[in-house]
């Protein structure tokens, strides 16, 4: 089994170190290089080919959010999960709508790190129900206007079911749970979301929620999530 190659970037060598620490104990996870700053990602990532970056937020030069950016406009980016000391930080969101997989806490239990790169190294974003719920909400503010009518003019492309999809994957819902309320296999979920993403030129699960939230949709649903009443 080929290893899940990690970069960590944080200005705290006493994160790195614990990042490294719980990480490096898991067989199939290997530590390919780190960084104190955003200015070094770029080279970092072109000499060490990581398959996911987790990167802090605040460091004293380049910040993860510029980091961030600039990374995920290659092709060949690496998954990037933010690192936060908040459950719902602004700045996570300019991350996430960027292309970032997700966020963690830097309190997060150390089992819960190590799943949390192998789940993003398989194409998942980190956030669950509860967190996407927070940063839903963090969003609030940024939902009226004109952002919301740009998010509705875009999904706009989708079908009912399509649409149908994209509302629960707003709600933090995974693919077994989507299966179980609107009533079709996980197979056809997942050809759903890739429609989705493809029709919507999304990179992940998580920018689906944001743009289902500036549009307004999760409020429009009602609290009920699909097929439970």
């Amino acid at each position: 089994m080929t290893a899940i190659r990690v970069l960590l970037v944080d200005d705290d060598p006493l994160v790195r170190a614990g990042l490294s620490f719980m990480l490096g104990g898991a067989d199939d996870i290997e530590i390919v290089g780190e960084a104190a700053d955003g200015a070094e990602v770029a080279a970092l990532v072109e000499r060490t080919r990581p398959d996911v970056v987790l990167m802090d937020i605040r460091m004293p030069a380049v910040d993860g959010l510029t980091a961030t950016e600039l990374l995920l406009t290659r092709e060949d980016a690496p998954q990037v999960v933010v690192l936060t000391t908040f459950h719902a930080d602004e700045q996570v969101l300019r991350a996430l709508r960027a292309g970032a997989a997700g966020f963690l806490l830097k309190d997060t239990p150390p089992a819960e790190i190590v799943d949390a790169v192998r789940r993003v190294a398989a194409g998942d974003p980190v956030l669950s129900p509860a967190v996407t719920r927070q940063v839903m909400r963090q969003a609030a503010g940024f939902a009226a206007g004109a952002r919301r009518s740009r998010a509705r003019e875009r999904l706009a492309v989708l079908n009912d079911r399509e649409r149908e999809v994209a509302v629960a994957v707003g709600r933090g819902l995974a693919n077994a749970e989507i299966s179980a309320g609107l009533f079709m296999s996980v197979a056809t979920v997942k050809a759903h979301v890739s429609r989705v993403l493809a029709k919507l030129d999304l990179g992940n699960r998580v920018q689906i929620a944001l743009l289902v939230h500036d549009a307004g949709l999760l409020d429009e649903s009602g609290p009920d999530e699909p097929g439970r009443h």
